[in-house]
């Protein structure tokens, strides 16, 4: 029985693409992308979407006087799918706690570091890549980890590292995390839980 995934974006959609194209090629281990839900009507991700045939649905968080209302906006979209599967591809809003208390451990979200660095409260996007190369370390990475109700704390699922170069800016280093990290253990990590194969003790993931 195929497992309905559905995306929340707030931008380009480069992660929903790669989960677009791990469904065109049958990698998305009994999962099926349901739908798209995005938080600003002009975010490209449901471009991307429209031109795959998956159907999208808008939550303007504008529309919405405060982060409670909001979530609850996001969680009827959600029930409106019959979501199995959360994927969290590029959404730049916190949602309440009642979100990850309706889809515990149901909700994936790939952080471009190696997890526990650079991570947390204030460590997004670019933010991640400068620190990194400020740091000087000479490894990074991706981690697609459960969402819980702390930022960047959920169980870690799969990890994956690359080499910082010497001539790396932030804008190469963010490329190749996404190209060579992000866009390979996102699709994987989601099959994995398609196929049931995630198992959750004591904050730790176990593939079975």
């Amino acid at each position: 029985m195929f497992k309905n995934i559905v995306i929340l974006a707030s931008g380009g959609g480069t992660n929903l693409q790669a989960l677009i194209d791990a469904q065109a090629q049958g990698k998305l281990g009994g999962g099926v992308i349901a739908g798209v839900i995005a938080s600003k009507p002009d975010a490209y991700a449901l471009t991307r979407a429209e031109l795959a045939g998956i159907k999208t649905f808008v939550v303007p968080r504008e529309n919405y006087p405060d982060r409670a209302v909001f979530t609850q906006a996001i969680l009827d979209a959600l029930a409106g799918f019959k979501a199995d599967l959360v994927v969290l591809a590029g959404f730049n809003f916190i949602l309440s706690p009642q979100f990850t208390e309706t889809y515990h451990n149901r909700v994936l979200n790939v952080h471009p570091s190696l997890i526990p660095a650079f991570c947390g409260d204030g460590y997004y996007g670019m933010k991640v890549h400068k620190a990194v190369l400020k740091s000087g370390v000479k490894l990074t990475g991706a981690t697609v980890h459960f969402v819980s109700e702390v930022c960047d704390g959920g169980p870690i699922i799969m990890q994956k590292a690359i080499p910082v170069l010497p001539l790396d800016t932030p804008e190469t280093l963010q490329r190749r995390v996404m190209e060579q990290c992000e866009w390979d253990i996102l699709p994987r990590a989601a099959a994995l839980f398609c196929q049931g194969r995630l198992k959750v003790l004591k904050n730790k993931v176990f593939i079975t």
